[in-house]
Formats: C-alpha cells, sequence, structure tokens
C-alpha cells in the first residue's frame, strides 16, 4: 500500500543525533521592497495576541538572515499547517502543496481552523498524517491544511508551511504539537529541543530535538526559568548600554524566545532612547539607519537574565543590506506597543540574539538555557 508521509526535512545521523538543515531566505518583507511593494509595519507580539487582529538534530537552511526554515520553525506558535492542493489562491500555487489523495495514512477529520499571525492569516482544515521530522516519525499527528492563503504576506514566503514549537495552551484547535507527540510517543531521548542560528548568510544552521549539539557553542549553558506556559516566556532584571543599567527593568520585564521573528523587538516607550543612545536616524522604509563605517563605535546592548549577562555587539544588531546599488547598515530593532500578559515591557528575542546564543527548549523542566553560539 502506497503511504506518504509528510517530510519536513532530512536527516544525517551522527553521534546519535540526527541533523536537520534550515535554509535561510529572504524575509517577506525584503522580497516585496524588492517588487516596489511595501508590507505595511505590523507589530511583531501581535501573533501573541491574536485576539487584536531518541534524538534528533536537523540543519536549517539560512537565506539572508532573515528566515530559517525546512517548514519555517516557530517557537512562537504552536500549530503545525502545510500548503496543500485543497488551497488555489496565488500565495499556494506558488509552493509545493501536499496532496492528501496521495497518502494511504491520510485522514481528514473535518474540522475547520482560522489560523493568526502578526503579519497575515490563513484557513484551512485539520486532518492526521505520519509526521517525519528529521527521521523522527510521529504517528497520527493532526495538522493543518491550508485551504486559503493570501497573497500579503504568503505569496512572498520561501517556506511552504510552519511547524509551531510553543506550549500545547497556544494551539488552535486544541491540536496536540509536533513536539508534544514525540514526547508521549517516547521518541526522544530527553524532552528538549534547540536552534542554532548562522549569520552573514552561511548556511550550516541546526534544530536538535532530544538534544544539545555541544559542537555548536562554547562555555556552559545558563538556564532561565520559563514564567509562563504558552510562548517560550522568560523574566528580564537588567538592560544596559554600552555597560551602563538603564533601569528599564528594574520592576521586572519579561521577553518571548520567538525563531519565528527575524529583528529584536523592544517595547516602544524604550525605543526612542536605545536609538538616540545608537545615534541614528529612520529612512525612507521607516528603519533607523547608521553610516556603515560606524558599525564598530556604535554601544554594546547587554540583557540581564537570572543573573547573568547576554551581550550584543552592533555586529549583531545592525544588517547591512544592498539596496539600488549602495551598501544600507540600518538597526536590526523593531518596537513593539503591547506589553506582556502580566503588563510588564515585553521583549522579542528574535534571530538577532539567537544568531549569537545557542539555544535550548527544556520542556521537562520548562526553563530555558542559552550559550554562546560558535
Amino acid at each position: 500500500m502506497k503511504c506518504l508521509v509528510i517530510v519536513l526535512a532530512f536527516a544525517v545521523f551522527a553521534e546519535g543525533l540526527v541533523r536537520v538543515p534550515l535554509v535561510k531566505r529572504k524575509s517577506i518583507r525584503e522580497k516585496m521592497r524588492e517588487k516596489g511593494e511595501i508590507l505595511p509595519y505590523q507589530d511583531p507580539a501581535l501573533k501573541y495576541y491574536p485576539e487584536l487582529d531518541g534524538s534528533s538534530t536537523m540543519y536549517i537552511n539560512n537565506y539572508a538572515d532573515t528566515t530559517y526554515f525546512g517548514v519555517l520553525f516557530d517557537t512562537g506558535s504552536s500549530n503545525l499547517w502545510v500548503d496543500s492542493t485543497y488551497c488555489n489562491t496565488a500565495a499556494c500555487n506558488a509552493h509545493t502543496r501536499f496532496d492528501p489523495q496521495q497518502s494511504s495514512t491520510f485522514q481528514n477529520n473535518g474540522q475547520s481552523f482560522y489560523l493568526p499571525y502578526g503579519a497575515g492569516s490563513l484557513y484551512g482544515v485539520f486532518g492526521y498524517d505520519t509526521v517525519n521530522v528529521g527521521g523522527i516519525v510521529v504517528t497520527d499527528q493532526e495538522f493543518g491544511l491550508s485551504t486559503n492563503e493570501p497573497t500579503v504576506p504568503f505569496g512572498s514566503a520561501q517556506f511552504d508551511g510552519i511547524l509551531g514549537l510553543s506550549y500545547p495552551s497556544l494551539a488552535v484547535g486544541q491540536v496536540t504539537p509536533v513536539m508534544d507527540n514525540m514526547m508521549s510517543q517516547n521518541l526522544l531521548q530527553s524532552d528538549i529541543f534547540a536552534f542554532y542560528l548562522t549569520g552573514g548568510g552561511q548556511q550550516g544552521s541546526e534544530l536538535s530535538f532530544g538534544g544539545v549539539d555541544q559542537s555548536k557553542y562554547e562555555g556552559q549553558l545558563n538556564w532561565i526559568p520559563v514564567t509562563a506556559e504558552t510562548y517560550w516566556q522568560i523574566g528580564i532584571q537588567g538592560f544596559q548600554i554600552n555597560g551602563q543599567e538603564t533601569g528599564w527593568c528594574s520592576q521586572g520585564c519579561q521577553a518571548i524566545v520567538d525563531t519565528g521573528t527575524s529583528m529584536l523587538t523592544a517595547p516602544s516607550q524604550f525605543l526612542g532612547t536605545m536609538m538616540q543612545s545608537i545615534g541614528v536616524q529612520q529612512n525612507q522604509y521607516g528603519e533607523y539607519a547608521v553610516n556603515c563605517n560606524q558599525i564598530n563605535s556604535l554601544p554594546t546592548l547587554t540583557f540581564v537574565m537570572n543573573g547573568v549577562s547576554f551581550p550584543l555587539l552592533p555586529s549583531a544588531y545592525i544588517r547591512q543590506t544592498n539596496q539600488g546599488g549602495y551598501l544600507v547598515c540600518s538597526v536590526d530593532i523593531t518596537p513593539t506597543y503591547l506589553p506582556s500578559q502580566n503588563g510588564q515591557p515585553l521583549w522579542i528575542l528574535g534571530d538577532v540574539f539567537l544568531r549569537e546564543y545557542y539555544s535550548v527548549y527544556d520542556r521537562a523542566n520548562n526553563q530555558v538555557g542559552f550559550a554562546t553560539a560558535v
């Protein structure tokens, strides 16, 4: 009997780890800009408030330091969905689509869904099938098949679906996430996963399930407790600019560790002062631009979490792009106007932060670990 599994990535076995590659692609915003289109600014935190609108390692493809994907592996959501033949919009037709009629193991449960993200939303139906994630075979996985995707933003997306890695409390339709099925089916050596994200457009990014790749970081892992079992949310006790404490988080801040957000997102009430300290001005796209010759003189930004300092050098938060034949350097920091769920200022530690720090997500102990990436 013919059986079609959804292969989200391929595997290379070494020392008990299955490495799943992540490829880096241009962001949706950059793809649209190349076409002369501008995607209106969307608050990155809106995805967290939709009502307001064995062991395995996988190599992840890196495209222009903006999207890391097999599908898009997203610690900021919980559902798995893929482009499907049920959808015939321009956005769907631009991607590889899963055909459930080609799978003898697919079962349609008839339930439809609406899934909102910070910069777009889609409609689909749920079904069950066998899902192969880098050699880890998950049976009876419930996932979404798209039926309607808008051109903005999915028409310019490089990925063919999203695999959410947040807690099950966030899953639309009360679906059991892939990670939770891996845990309940005893497929992992440890109930953890970890990300290594490359920079400079280089390949070699990895997503590991069930273990860590010690060759991808140096020093020890520093653990920070999860403050809410929804997103991977942790506490921030301090924020420094060039070693000087700002006091912005003296009463506590919250941060969501989100591989699905390419930039570093700061509370809007702090952004103006931060940009002033960096010495930047907004350009025609609303981005904060700097003189490319002055990058090394810009300040270091430091987060203090669970008593440990995590610095970001200017090379980490400045993006260099070619626009019309000119090298443009901009600050990869964007604002959010929304607080965390407990009312404290909200930061989003996106790929700008995660390229500098190997990150481990521990479901057994509800904590996030960071170590300096190599």
